[in-house]
């Protein structure tokens, strides 16, 4: 017979954890099973191993640290008395983790919440259907040609031949190259063809309409110039999801009101006689909507990512981020010193492996504990459209005792029955999200960004943070839109306008989103997100797309490369509770012409049931 005590001695860690760890330690004490398997000696893990019987002497290897060289090496091998047989041991493991008040109390808990998880993904529908092979080799084929022809014209341009109109390289010897690199290549040569679908200026108010200047180009869009004139289209570029973005109304009579007591700005920083009572005003009404303790707001909603995150991790701690994060939460990670590692997009899957890896891993080289792991998600991607699957988000937290940075910049007031952000969209208590980020310039028709959680959390962010200590606060006439539009959006205002609001949006999106896949088209993100990315996969198409609808009175955003994958260009709708059913119709047909003209419909799925009842939204 082979001497099962050896094989179990060549038995690594992450073997021992999913026979010793996983299978006999509830999910509440899965942190305290990993750590302890980790920090003890192999010989110790191995004599409360399970075996088939009674084992009274066990050999093995441990490796370790040796303090000279830092190089692993290993010991002579040890022997280990067993001190219980392996029905002793099971016995008092049963008694002490299942058949204790806390043990039952823990078991019932996790049927609770694997009932919880049922019942929140029967409703959760998110589709990212990949493309026939041969459009994605088309689309590869397309770039290759711009590529060439862009190395051509570098050719001729060196030679004298041909019309420079950018940036010249000097050329002196011994120097490295200022501007030629791939990027200034990129933008010269295949960014350019398209840059008039871009940076377009509108002379109007942002609403559900809005005039765009008309401009032209005499040199193939290296350089344009205005005409003077604009043309009015039907606005599906802006985030402006409840539609506040206006210059009438309630929250427009309170702004001009507020300049006209407080001014235009502080011109002073949060620290230095710069917060006035509008401001505490606005913190204690941020907090109140978010249900959360406190509230600190910034003036930029980029830099609250980037300027809050590194005052919450340092070095000796380890981020686990979202792989499409936005750029603001990319940089505040970097900034913060703090290991990064990225996790598969929304693949709750690969966030657990991270984290066991986290735990049992450690720090590395010194193989220290994290100081802390921070789990970094948003509630809606805004490239993708898709949702964060936040209870099981939650869960893992909970599990392997991490924190949460949940950052609501397009969810907030755009998702959820009362408009309170993927929490609310969930039912999920606040609480469990330990910071919770969000912005003002979607939903609220204004600027600037917060963050919510304890008055710890708070405290420690005004005296720490640098976007509460060198920026300027936010002007009075801005706070004022925020506190305006959110007391409509809670229904402080007296009226239904809020909820009729928040309502009108997810009947907009969820009507917008089922046509457009009725027709054929391929759609990403989730059924209730309000972002509504159209994949187009050529670049062509997408800027013949945008020039069509400018043409014919449609304003639309459009992304490719390297914004989003090579192979995957796309047009992105930003639905809004201002939209009109005839405004939705209107783009629905135009879109449904030229999806026949570029041959766009290359959807192969069924069209999603999105539940008709849910639609109707009765007014409580």
């Amino acid at each position: 017979m082979r001497d099962t005590s050896r094989i179990r001695g060549r038995m690594t860690i992450r073997e021992i954890y999913n026979t010793h760890v996983k299978e006999e330690f509830p999910a509440s004490q899965t942190v305290q099973a990993l750590e302890s398997v980790t920090s003890k000696r192999m010989t110790d893990i191995l004599s409360e191993a399970p075996f088939s019987g009674s084992v009274t002497e066990q050999t093995t290897r441990i490796p370790v640290l040796t303090h000279g060289n830092g190089l692993h090496q290993e010991n002579d091998r040890l022997k280990t008395k067993l001190s219980v047989t392996n029905k002793q041991r099971i016995n008092g493991h049963r008694r002490s983790c299942s058949e204790t008040p806390y043990g039952r109390s823990m078991q019932k808990k996790s049927e609770m919440d694997i009932q919880h998880d049922k019942k929140w993904e029967s409703r959760f529908y998110e589709s990212f259907e990949d493309p026939p092979i041969w459009t994605s080799i088309l689309t590869y084929i397309s770039f290759l040609i711009l590529i060439l022809v862009g190395h051509m014209r570098e050719f001729l341009k060196k030679l004298g031949i041909g019309r420079v109109k950018n940036i010249s390289e000097p050329n002196i010897p011994g120097f490295v190259t200022l501007y030629q690199t791939w990027e200034s290549f990129y933008h010269w040569y295949i960014f350019r063809r398209g840059k008039d679908t871009l940076y377009r200026a509108i002379n109007s108010v942002p609403g559900a309409e809005m005039d765009v200047m008309d401009r032209v180009t005499d040199d193939h869009y290296w350089t344009f110039r205005y005409t003077g004139t604009s043309t009015r289209v039907i606005n599906f570029g802006s985030y402006n999801y409840l539609g506040f973005s206006q210059n009438t109304g309630p929250c427009a009579e309170a702004v001009e009101k507020s300049v006209n007591e407080l001014g235009n700005a502080i011109c002073a920083s949060r620290q230095e006689l710069g917060y006035l009572q509008i401001h505490k005003e606005l913190d204690d009404l941020v907090a109140d909507y978010l249900g959360v303790e406190a509230a600190i707001t910034v003036p930029m909603g980029f830099a609250t990512n980037s300027m809050n995150l590194p005052a919450l991790v340092e070095k000796g701690c380890l981020i686990l981020s979202d792989e499409l994060n936005h750029a603001s939460l990319i940089l505040g990670c970097r900034l913060s010193g703090a290991q990064i590692k990225t996790f598969k997009h929304n693949c709750m899957e690969d966030l657990e492996e991270k984290l066991k890896e986290a735990i049992i891993d450690k720090q590395p080289r010194t193989h220290r504990k994290w100081k802390k792991i921070l789990i970094v998600v948003e509630g809606i991607y805004s490239m993708e459209g898709s949702i964060v699957k936040l209870p099981d988000v939650i869960r893992l937290k909970k599990k392997y005792k991490a924190y949460v940075y949940l950052d609501e910049a397009h969810s907030i007031g755009a998702i959820g029955p009362h408009g309170k952000g993927v929490v609310d969209y969930f039912g999920m208590d606040p609480k469990d999200i330990d910071i919770m980020m969000g912005t003002f310039t979607k939903s609220f028709g204004a600027v600037g960004g917060y963050i919510g959680g304890s008055k710890r959390l708070i405290n420690h962010l005004r005296l720490r943070s640098h976007s509460a200590i060198y920026s300027s606060t936010m002007a009075p006439s801005i706070v004022q839109q925020v506190i305006s539009s959110m007391n409509i959006i809670l229904g402080r205002d007296n009226s239904r306008d809020g909820i009729k609001r928040i309502n009108q949006l997810k009947w907009n999106t969820r009507y917008f989103r089922r046509r457009l896949q009725e027709m054929g088209f391929i759609v990403y993100g989730n059924k209730d997100s309000p972002v509504v990315p159209m994949v187009t996969f050529s670049p062509a198409k997408v800027v013949y797309f945008s020039r069509y609808c400018l043409e014919h009175g449609i304003g639309v955003t459009v992304a490719a490369f390297p914004a989003v994958p090579l192979e995957k260009s796309r047009i992105r709708f930003c639905l809004s509770a201002s939209h009109t059913k005839e405004m939705l119709d209107k783009v629905l047909e135009m879109t449904d012409k030229l999806g026949d003209t570029l041959s766009l419909k290359l959807s192969r799925k069924e069209p999603a049931e999105y539940g008709d009842s849910e639609d109707q939204d009765e007014e409580k």
